[in-house]
């Protein structure tokens, strides 16, 4: 499987692209950030990030996008522009028939170090050793879409096994036919 992780920021968008099966070493591709100048308006910024992603798109074609699912922070205007940036990456799949997953910083964080709690040094020097690199990707945002990536890859079976096992549960109570009703008036 080939997926690109995103960090999503209007300022550094982490962008990184990994391949591999759960189970088996991982492949680093690429690894990069689409930078926009903070003194931008906000719509050139979100074009210059939708051009870098499309870029990414086409030379790596991912058969996944996994994006960090923007959660609350006491900084509304830092997570508005995360906000932002992030729908431009998930339109970008979109357009293109991508899938994308979200995944919360704790479960990367928790699928990388195997700690919830990881501070951004610790996910670098994991995401170093699982890929096998020479020292960590700078900046954090690009360690950050790789850890993106290999959180998917290493929990999308587990999850397609819920989902799985819980559309058949839902299967098994549903009755497999409808019962026909003769309406008379």
């Amino acid at each position: 499987m080939r997926v690109l992780g995103v960090d999503p920021g209007l300022t550094r968008c982490g962008i990184g692209v990994v391949e591999g099966v759960a189970g088996r070493p991982l492949t680093m591709l690429g690894v990069g950030v689409v930078r926009t100048p903070s003194d931008d308006e906000i719509g050139p910024r979100l074009v210059a990030i939708e051009r870098g992603i499309d870029a990414w798109l086409d030379e790596h074609r991912p058969e996944l996008v996994a994006v960090e699912r923007v959660f609350a922070q006491h900084n509304v205007r830092t997570v508005m522009g995360t906000a932002q940036a992030s729908a431009v990456a998930m339109l970008c799949a979109s357009r293109r028939d991508i899938p994308v997953a979200l995944h919360t910083p704790s479960e990367v964080k928790a699928a990388v170090t195997g700690s919830g709690r990881a501070d951004k040094a610790q996910v670098g020097a994991m995401v170093t050793r699982l890929l096998r690199l020479s020292e960590p990707p700078r900046p954090a945002d690009a360690a950050d879409a790789l850890a993106l990536a290999i959180c998917h890859i290493w929990r999308a079976p587990a999850v397609n096994r819920l989902q799985q096992a819980h559309a058949a549960a839902r299967a098994s109570r549903l009755p497999t036919t409808a019962p026909v009703r003769k309406v008379t008036r």
